[in-house]
Order: C-alpha cells, then sequence, then structure tokens
C-alpha cells in the first residue's frame, strides 16, 4: 500500500482500480478519513480494525465510489452539496443519469427493479455535507474540496496543498476518455475543470481509476491525450450526422462504448446521453425517429 506522508493509497481488489472498483484514500492522522469506498473492501477492514475510520468523503454519488459505504454503517459521511439531496433517492439518482429523460417513468420504474440493493444503502447512509473551496484540517492534515464539475455536476477533487498532492478521481486518464454521459455532465465544464486541475500547484496526481500516480509533468502530458478524445468523438458524430441518419441509428454506432456493450440498458443510455452532449456542442440535430422504449433484459 503507497503512502505520501499521512495519505495512504488503498486499491481496488487484486490491486486494480477499474470500474465497478475505485482507487481510496485514506488520511491516517488524529483524524481518520477515508475518501472515497471503492477500494478493496478487505483491505478497507483492515483499516478499520487497525486504525479506525471516523469519517468517509465521497467525491461524488458515482457507485464505484461510494461502492462500501455500507461496510460502515456507524461512520459519519459526507458528499458534495450538490448531490446530496438528489442521491438520497433512486429517482434523483435515475435523473442525473439520464434514465428519465431517455425513458421516462417507465423507464425509471424498470430500473429501479434491477438496481442492487446496495447501491440505494451506500447512498442512503450519506448524512452530510462539506463545503466547497474551504479549507478543512483532519488532524493537521489541511484539504480544499475543489469544484471540478464536467464528470457529474458536483464531482470534487480533493486537494492537500501541504503535501503537494490532488485526487483527481474520474479525470483519469483512462483510454476509455472522459466520461460525462450522466445528464448532469456537461463537456466544457469536463474541460475547463482540468485546465485547473493542471493548474494546480501540486506534484503528485492520483487517479480514481487505472494507473493511478501521475507526476505534474506526466499527468500534463496524460491530458492532452485525454481531451483529445472529445474532439474525435466529435469527429466522429458529425460525420454520421452528415449522412442523414436518425438519433436511433447514430445511437447504435458505438461512439463510447462498443456496440455488443449497447444491449446493457444502462450503457444504451449514457450512449445515448452523450450523443446530445456532442450533437449539441456541434449545433447539430438529427431526426428521432418516433418513441423508443427500454426492453427489460
Amino acid at each position: 500500500m503507497q503512502q505520501f506522508g499521512p495519505i495512504m493509497i488503498v486499491e481496488g481488489p487484486n490491486n486494480s482500480s477499474k470500474v465497478p472498483y475505485s482507487r481510496s484514500l485514506f488520511i491516517d492522522s488524529d483524524e481518520k478519513v477515508l475518501i472515497d469506498s471503492g477500494g478493496d473492501p478487505a483491505a478497507l477492514m483492515d483499516i478499520k480494525r487497525e486504525h479506525g475510520i471516523g469519517l468517509i468523503i465521497n467525491t461524488h454519488y458515482h457507485p464505484d465510489h461510494t461502492r462500501h459505504n455500507h461496510l460502515f454503517p456507524d461512520t459519519i459521511k459526507w458528499i458534495n452539496p450538490i448531490e446530496f439531496e438528489s442521491s438520497l433517492s433512486v429517482e434523483g439518482v435515475a435523473r442525473m443519469n439520464g434514465v428519465y429523460q431517455e425513458w421516462g417513468p417507465e423507464g425509471v420504474e424498470l430500473w429501479k427493479k434491477n438496481l442492487p440493493q446496495e447501491w440505494v444503502k451506500n447512498l442512503g447512509e450519506i448524512s452530510g455535507t462539506y463545503e466547497y473551496e474551504e479549507e478543512y484540517s483532519f488532524g493537521g492534515v489541511k484539504a480544499v474540496f475543489l469544484h471540478t464539475p464536467g464528470h457529474t455536476n458536483g464531482l470534487s477533487c480533493p486537494y492537500f496543498p501541504e503535501l503537494g498532492l490532488v485526487y483527481v478521481s474520474d479525470y483519469d486518464m483512462t483510454s476509455f476518455g472522459p466520461w460525462y454521459n450522466g445528464t448532469d455532465g456537461d463537456i466544457d465544464a469536463f474541460i475547463k475543470s482540468a485546465k485547473r486541475l493542471l493548474d494546480l500547484d501540486a506534484k503528485t496526481y492520483i487517479t480514481g481509476h487505472q494507473k493511478g500516480i501521475f507526476s505534474k509533468a506526466e499527468f500534463k502530458e496524460a491530458m492532452g491525450k485525454f481531451l483529445a478524445i472529445i474532439e474525435k468523438r466529435d469527429e466522429k458524430i458529425a460525420k454520421y450526422a452528415s449522412r442523414g441518419i436518425t438519433f436511433e441509428e447514430l445511437s447504435t454506432m458505438g461512439i463510447f462504448y462498443p456496440k455488443k456493450a449497447l444491449e446493457q440498458p444502462i450503457l444504451n443510455t449514457w450512449e445515448r446521453s452523450g450523443i446530445r452532449k456532442h450533437l449539441q456542442r456541434l449545433g447539430l440535430t438529427v431526426e428521432e425517429a418516433g418513441p423508443v422504449y427500454l426492453n427489460a433484459r
């Protein structure tokens, strides 16, 4: 387990922090604080036994970052103030994920039936919020929760100025590219937040997934390639739209996800939502081709 001063890095299972897990940070000071609970559950329970965990802070509501909240039923849990209210209800999460917007009330009801109850519990146990841009001290470890919207509207990136370290969550440099496919995601905000992270006085960048630890120079180089994927998506969508195809046809082309993966309803939903964002960004519209309903699988 790597450590930067009082900050311990907790990887996902099998030393991998791929979705549906995420990397967690543990502040080992006089106050014991866990940031995101997507790490290896065995490692997290070891930390609880050996050190104790007095507070869990979630950067945002996505299930890979709140995954193991339920393992700590007696621990106080916070999330950012923008997502707090909406994340407490299944209907609120459905709206933030595009389920309601794409499929209406029928789609939400179907989604609810297939939703793992642990996900609901993980969010339901969150009882409070932190403030953006204010300096906190956890046992002498100073932290600022930067508001970095784009991936979600409320996402925060915890920055430890005295340690020169920032946890950049889902600005994660994966080959998939930037993810802003929920209804609460925003492409332009994603780019703006990414540039803000590059301007920080930080020497160590820790992502929520994949490679994990970057120097500032490495992060800057990786970010250029990461953001370039947005332009590639623009080009691909513009090319297809120029052929006069319908939105339904466009949503099966595999812009974000492999075509086979689009058989999964939630990935299909995010594919459609992401395409809509690019069409708006490009100033394009395509015909919807009538009502479509989410089929149970």
